[in-house]
């Protein structure tokens, strides 16, 4: 099985990006500096336990906020994908295209899962400084 090269750690500086969250939209690392970001890489959309994360995400939201957090979710599937799973499961936080190039934020934060195409379940804590503070990341099978 081909997985990704490794997951970052607490003290490494995060890999910077730029990717969609709507078709005329891109949030950046960057664009989160002010508090923690915490970044779940998820497989897909419609997967039901990715559908049930980031619901639990979204239910948990005062609790990001009391931390002065902002969560992203970031997966392969295109921003129409997102924008459709968003409004169905009721996501008002940013859902991030890996999807062109694909995976290749996933794979530079060691959470790109070759055989299958997607990133693996993977959760990141950046600190506003951009470097890593936690990681996690949570293989299937």
């Amino acid at each position: 099985m081909s997985r990704g090269r490794g997951l970052l750690s607490a003290g490494q500086r995060a890999p910077n990006f730029v990717l969609p969250s709507t078709p005329d939209q891109h949030v950046a690392l960057s664009d989160l500096r002010g508090g923690p970001a915490v970044l779940a890489f998820y497989p897909a959309d419609w997967s039901p336990v990715c559908g049930d994360q980031m619901a639990l995400y979204q239910a948990v939201l005062p609790e990001f906020a009391r931390y002065n957090a902002i969560p992203v979710g970031i997966s392969v599937d295109g921003v129409w994908c997102h924008r459709a799973f968003a409004e169905n499961r009721a996501i008002r936080f940013p859902l991030l295209s890996d999807f062109h190039p694909k995976g290749d934020v996933a794979r530079r934060y060691g959470a790109y899962f070759d055989d299958d195409g997607v990133a693996e379940r993977a959760l990141y804590v950046v600190d506003p400084d951009g470097v890593v503070f936690w990681s996690d990341l949570r293989r299937a099978g």
